[in-house]
C-alpha cells in the first residue's frame, strides 16, 4: 500500500452521519461562508472577501490533488449535500503526511471533526499506508489540541516564532500520531 491508492480515483469516503467527498466549484457557495468568518478562520489563515477567491481556493485544491500533492475532502452531512468544513493530507514524505482540517463555526461542538477525522485517519493508515500523520497548530487553538489528543495524537513539541499572522511571529504546537497507536474512537 502507498499514497498512490488515493490518487487513483478520488476516494468518498462516510460514516454514519458524514460523507467525505471532492470539493467541486459548485461548492463555492457553502465554503465562502465558512471561509469568510473571522472566527472559524482564526487559526486557518486570512478570511476570504470574495466568492472568487473561494473558486481559485478550490482550482487550487483540484490542482493539488491532480499533482498528488495533496488531498483534501469536503465535508456533508449524509442527508445534506451541503459543505460543512474540509480536512485531508498534506506535506507528503516518506510514510508520513500532514493533516489539516476546518468546519463552519455552526457545527463545532457537534462531535463532526472527530468523526470526519477519525475517517481519513484509518483512510490514512490502513488505504494509503502512512506511518505517521502529523498535525501542526496555533497554541492558542485549544478547541484544535483537544480534537488531536481525543484522536490519541501525542504533543511532540513547540515550534518557536514558525508562522507570520498579522504582522507577528507565533509558536505553534507540534502533534504526531503513528500507525501502531492508532484506534478507531
Amino acid at each position: 500500500m502507498t499514497i498512490d491508492v488515493a490518487f487513483e480515483r478520488f476516494p468518498i469516503l462516510t460514516t454514519q452521519r458524514l460523507s467525505l467527498r471532492q470539493i467541486e466549484q459548485r461548492d463555492a457557495e457553502d465554503m465562502f461562508g465558512m471561509l469568510a468568518d473571522e472566527e472559524t478562520m482564526r487559526f486557518y489563515g486570512q478570511p476570504y472577501h470574495s466568492l472568487e477567491e473561494v473558486r481559485e481556493y478550490i482550482t487550487l485544491r483540484q490542482e493539488s490533488y491532480a499533482e498528488r500533492r495533496d488531498i483534501r475532502w469536503s465535508i456533508t452531512r449524509s442527508d445534506d449535500d451541503r459543505v460543512i468544513g474540509s480536512c485531508g493530507f498534506h506535506h507528503f514524505g516518506e510514510g508520513r503526511a500532514e493533516v489539516g482540517y476546518i468546519l463552519s463555526r455552526e457545527y463545532w461542538g457537534q462531535g463532526i471533526m472527530p468523526e470526519a477525522l477519525a475517517v481519513i485517519l484509518s483512510f490514512g493508515f490502513t488505504e494509503m499506508g502512512l506511518h505517521r500523520i502529523e498535525a501542526i497548530i496555533d497554541i492558542s487553538n485549544k478547541r484544535s489540541k483537544n480534537l488531536l489528543l481525543k484522536l490519541g495524537f501525542t504533543y511532540e513539541g513547540n515550534l518557536r516564532q514558525r508562522y507570520l499572522l498579522d504582522g507577528q511571529f507565533l509558536d505553534e504546537h507540534y502533534f504526531g500520531l503513528l500507525r501502531d497507536e492508532w484506534h478507531t474512537p
